[in-house]
């Protein structure tokens, strides 16, 4: 009996480790510009939201990614757990990352090669990838 609340608590720290580790890579990405704003910390809070992370863990998740990519120095870490979800689950995180990137109106050369790095690590078609970065980069920036 006492065994279906221990995979509870279990598969919420799964839960949570799988939201630290989207955040720490968004993060990673808002940052690799040396520019990381409120409004790039804003699409990434709405990402998790998005994702189904709950309000009340939002700050949370958010405080313990940002400690994790501030001591990571690889986004292997981040990448492992997201890279066995479906495609609908890697796209969303892929909008999210474009539109971190494309915050600020441009796309540099380090944000463009890590983007082509991930692809590869989400095992993504680079087609897919580039038509979201086209659609992302074409909405009207208010």
């Amino acid at each position: 009996m006492f065994d279906i609340f221990k995979k509870d608590k279990s598969d919420h720290k799964k839960n949570d480790n799988l939201y630290i580790n989207i955040s720490a890579l968004l993060i990673h990405v808002a940052k690799i510009d040396e520019n990381y704003s409120e409004q790039e910390k804003n699409i990434i809070k709405k990402t998790l939201i998005e994702l189904g992370l709950s309000n009340q863990d939002l700050d949370n998740i958010f405080k313990k990614s940002e400690e994790l990519e501030k001591n990571s120095n690889q986004i292997l870490e981040f990448t492992k757990q997201l890279k066995n979800k479906d495609e609908e689950f890697k796209i969303k995180i892929v909008e999210a990352l474009w539109k971190i990137i494309y915050a600020d109106n441009v796309s540099d050369m380090y944000e463009a090669s890590l983007m082509r790095r991930l692809t590869g690590l989400l095992y993504l078609d680079a087609k897919i990838v580039g038509d979201i970065k086209n659609k992302i980069k074409n909405i009207p920036k208010k």
